[in-house]
């Protein structure tokens, strides 16, 4: 992986309670939802299908295999792995043109940069273009990127967020899942995070998140800070506790 998107990882964690944040990518850090949301409906209506915003919403956050299997439902006469090509390749087209950037998510990332809080990427989109939005953002922004084709089983399954949490572990021996944040705006995002074992922020954006007083969540990430992330530990370990 490039250097401009991975960045040398501490041996130490953090200072202060928050030891790493977890970034989902669609939806939390970029509003991409459009751009898939188009190439799916193109991709459909190419082969005579309909395909509507009720069906769109329904792969908000899922696995790209799973979205392709709705796909080919829909009248696609394409392979899994063909549907996730023409789809990525769109989106990235769309992305190289123009990246939609969700507010406050830059900001915050290059505090915690500053900080030294590792963040990683923790995305079902594939590398290439996972790779198109970090090149957007500074150097080391990341500490590495588990992205889609990285996990067979893809969110709401917590194989990709313990993936993550695993390889941050491997260089930090003392990184605990209570002292780490995973943000994500969608119901399979933060249901994969929290079946994890992690402190979780949802953050929604194209659908709202069904009510559940055990999760964080916050209206927007513009005007939040490192601090307020950690805040939201002592609170998720109060409730443990009790």
């Amino acid at each position: 992986m490039s250097s401009s998107v991975q960045a040398p990882l501490q041996t130490e964690p953090a200072p202060g309670p928050l030891q790493a944040v977890l970034w989902d990518m669609d939806g939390t850090i970029v509003d991409t939802e459009p751009y898939w949301i188009a190439a799916e409906k193109d991709l459909v209506h190419s082969y005579g299908g309909s395909w509507t915003d009720s069906d769109a919403e329904a792969m908000v956050g899922q696995a790209l295999t799973f979205s392709a299997g709705l796909l080919q439902n829909a009248g696609v006469p394409l392979s899994i792995r063909e549907i996730i090509d023409r789809l990525i390749g769109q989106v990235t087209e769309q992305v190289r043109r123009e990246v939609p950037w969700r507010p406050g998510a830059r900001e915050l990332l290059g505090e915690l940069s500053a900080s030294g809080i590792p963040c990683v990427l923790v995305t079902m989109s594939e590398a290439v273009l996972a790779e198109e939005i970090c090149r957007r953002l500074p150097a080391g922004t990341f500490s590495f990127l588990v992205t889609g084709d990285m996990v067979r089983q893809g969110k709401p399954h917590p194989e990709p967020y313990e993936l993550a949490f695993s390889r941050l572990a491997e260089q930090l021996p003392d990184l605990a899942k209570d002292r780490v944040v995973a943000i994500e705006d969608s119901f399979p995002g933060v249901t994969s995070a929290r079946a994890a074992g992690l402190v979780t922020l949802g953050v929604p954006h194209f659908l709202p998140l069904p009510p559940d007083a055990s999760r964080h969540e916050w209206e927007t990430l513009a005007g939040k800070t490192a601090a307020d992330l950690a805040s939201l530990l002592s609170t998720a370990n109060a409730g443990a506790a009790r």
